[in-house]
């Protein structure tokens, strides 16, 4: 079983950044994907950002190319979401995710993820 825990959500103004973090516990491994998802409300969980365990390949949804950066710290066993440029459209649950194996598809599906976080808010105002 996997762990997952998010924080640093919140609230910021249209143009301000944060930045998300997950830390992983529990049978984790160093090869396992991990990446990021959101569901804005009313709205389906849509993919965000992903990685693969050596960080070597990494891939984000077109909304977010540019404004997001994805990395992972494997001796923490943490993933980071830094978000920067927020626009009230980023507005969601972000939700860290986990894979066991290569991603079945680019980008990656919500449907292929093994373990879910609880998910944090992160609101962004106009």
């Amino acid at each position: 079983q996997v762990q997952l825990v998010e924080s640093g959500g919140g609230l910021v103004q249209a143009g301000g950044s944060l930045r998300l973090s997950c830390a992983a516990s529990g049978r984790i491994f160093g090869w396992y994907r991990m990446g990021w998802f959101r569901q804005a409300p009313g709205m389906e969980r849509e993919f965000v950002a992903a990685l693969s365990g050596s960080g070597g390949s990494i891939n984000y949804a077109d909304s977010v190319k540019g404004r997001c950066t994805i990395s992972r710290d494997n001796a923490k066993n943490t993933v980071y979401l830094q978000m920067n440029s927020l626009e009230p459209e980023d507005t969601a649950i972000y939700y860290c995710a986990v894979r066991t194996a290569n991603w079945a598809k680019i980008p990656p599906d919500r449907g292929d993820v093994n373990y879910w976080g609880q998910g944090t808010q992160v609101t962004v105002s106009s």
